[in-house]
């Protein structure tokens, strides 16, 4: 009898086990991909039983039982057909299908049929799921075209970038900021990105924006962990894909479907479905599995690196083990007075996420501490580093506004805004190297309205020198009056010359607004975004009558109408654009340690 039990056991685990039986080389990156047996979808019928494999508590995977109910044709897109099961045993019958559990690899006959991938319906009382067919899987490694890199940490212990950190698999209120005026029964099995070392300030700030971005973001829950996991990956485990890594944490987990020495398959459905990606891969280890009739979901700890995610499509994400995914190293500092805070982090290189990203998390470093006050002014430097090009420099000033707007919000739409601007080139991929961004803090509203300001002549000629006299009222403070001598160059024209008497960002949005600088390449873009002005000056500039041509980020002022007619030919095209009138001069004061606003005109006579 106990003979017969052992050999029953043992083919019962053979049944769960995938069976190597074919390979298939990817002629674009020649990876040889070992294909398990699989059993086709036309072969599934309903009634079929086996197992699927995930992971509920720690880091090995666990059977449950599994009966086909039957297939659902055209549901998951067009030609999208997915197997509808219910699972069977004590801990799914209990759990009901969780978050995280995505990916889940099910086995018919022996055989590998697909992944668990959806769920059915709202407060089910029976696990019943949907399986994305293996078949679908297997196409996304055709569409990999990359060839494998340089390797990575292998799966020794974990570097100081791939600390763990304690994750929710579990969604959260923030669902409901994509609704929608349909109902639809079968739903992606929740990968939720769960946000460790963030403010729930921050959440609710940038939440829409990352849901618009196909990111539903949840909080972290529990402490840091730097645990080395030696278990390899297997079918069922748990794995991570990461965003943000280091001193905060953005990460997703899902089940593997598919591993071998060089690839890996996971979740049976998108994250974000972006294609073509570059994200981290970590090994993950599953603290508890939490059951909810609303959410169940799994409490994961991230540990180890193992490669990178490369591609994210309608059935599912690919990994390739050993890739070193390409990340944006971060440090941000805070001085107070003597004391110094520093964060160190990485930011996932991608156009559509790494913008949104850095805006999170400077918001989320500058907020996140006890120094933050509604009254803190931020001074700010620091540098953006892009390979083969001048580092963008960074430098300004950040107060509250009078509409309530924090001044830790606007320094991050100002980074994010030159990180979307540096992606948005429609020429040059960007390979950026690093951010380094240093932040001053001032415990007062340090800011400024320019309330009035005059010049003292109102006729003047080629050449001479003026004085433009203004006034700033400080939030809560004296006047002061700046005086900014400003020279009329000679070449200018004879008649009304209008002066511009403005803050700093008034002044480049003049700049950025025209058409030619929407389409410039990645040098260009650079190099306008070193031209910006800082915010803590108030500036005169000088408009002449005669047009003026803009080609990519080089002005031509005050143009002859001869040289117009030559160039006529490019004129409203992307390489140029005539304006009105040119910028002939600029002045400004010394940095008046406030945060500027406000622009008025003024008009002199040229004799």
């Amino acid at each position: 009898m106990r003979i017969t039990a052992l050999f029953a056991a043992l083919l019962y685990l053979a049944s769960t086990l995938p069976a190597t039986a074919q390979s298939n080389v990817n002629p674009q990156n020649n990876a040889k991909i070992e294909k398990p047996n699989i059993i086709p979808l036309e072969q599934i019928r309903a009634g079929m039983t086996g197992t699927a494999l995930t992971v509920f508590q720690g880091v090995k995977p666990e059977s449950m039982d599994v009966e086909v109910l039957g297939i659902l044709r055209n549901v998951n897109g067009p030609k999208g057909d997915v197997i509808l099961v219910r699972l069977h045993g004590p801990k799914p019958e209990y759990t009901g299908v969780v978050a995280g559990m995505s990916g889940s690899p099910v086995y018919l006959d022996g055989k590998l049929a697909g992944a668990l991938a959806f769920r059915i319906g709202e407060f089910s009382k029976e696990p019943i799921a949907g399986v994305t067919p293996i078949e679908e899987m297997f196409e996304i490694n055709a569409l990999d075209s990359r060839p494998l890199e340089t390797p990575v940490h292998a799966t020794g212990g974990a570097t100081p970038a791939a600390a763990a950190k304690t994750e929710t698999a579990s969604p959260s209120v923030t669902d409901n900021l994509l609704t929608s005026n349909y109902r639809d029964f079968l739903k992606p099995i929740d990968a939720p990105f769960v946000f460790s070392g963030f403010s729930d300030a921050t959440l609710q700030r940038y939440a829409s924006q990352f849901a618009s971005a196909g990111i539903m973001p949840v909080m972290g829950a529990g402490s840091a962990s730097a645990e080395h996991q030696p278990e390899p990956i297997e079918p069922g485990s748990a794995v991570s894909a990461v965003l943000v890594r280091g001193d905060m944490d953005i990460a997703a987990t899902c089940t593997v479907t598919y591993v071998d020495a060089e690839h890996l398959l996971a979740c049976g459905h998108p994250l974000m479905q972006f294609g073509q990606v570059d994200m981290p891969m970590t090994k993950a280890n599953v603290v508890a599995t939490l059951p909810s009739p609303l959410n169940a979901f799994k409490i994961v700890n991230t540990t180890d690196t193992v490669g990178a995610f490369v591609q994210d499509r309608q059935a599912g994400i690919l990994g390739a083990m050993g890739r070193e995914p390409k990340m944006i190293p971060v440090t941000v500092s805070l001085h107070n007075g003597e004391a110094i805070k520093v964060f160190h982090y990485e930011v996932l290189n991608n156009a559509k996420l790494s913008p949104l990203a850095m805006m999170a998390t400077v918001f989320n470093a500058l907020h996140g501490i006890n120094d933050y006050g509604d009254d803190i002014t931020y001074r700010m430097k620091g540098a953006l580093s892009v390979k083969g090009y001048p580092d963008v420099t960074m430098r300004d000033m950040f107060a509250p506004t009078d509409s309530g707007q924090p001044a830790a919000a606007l320094a991050a739409a100002s980074i994010g805004d030159r990180f979307g601007r540096i992606y948005g080139n429609p020429y040059d991929a960007p390979d950026v190297e690093g951010v380094k961004l240093d932040f001053d803090l001032v415990r007062d509203r340090r800011s400024a309205r320019l309330e009035a300001s005059r010049t003292d002549v109102t006729e003047a000629r080629p050449g001479d020198l003026i004085t433009v006299e203004t006034v700033i009222r400080p939030y809560r403070g004296e006047r002061q009056v700046c005086q900014i001598p400003i020279r009329i160059p000679t070449s200018t024209s004879k008649g009304p010359l209008r002066l511009l008497v403005s803050d700093g960002d008034t002044l480049d949005h003049i700049h950025r607004s025209a058409p030619t600088t929407r389409g410039l390449a990645l040098a260009p873009t650079i190099a306008l975004l070193n031209k910006e002005r800082s915010n803590d000056r108030v500036y005169v500039s000088l408009f002449d009558s005669d047009p003026e041509a803009m080609v990519a980020d080089k002005i031509m002022p005050t143009l002859p109408l001869s040289v117009m007619n030559v160039m006529d030919n490019l004129r409203g095209t992307q390489d140029m654009v005539v304006l009105g009138e040119s910028s002939v001069s600029e002045a400004s004061t010394e940095p008046l340690d406030y945060v500027v606003t406000g622009a008025q005109m003024l008009t002199i006579t040229i004799k």
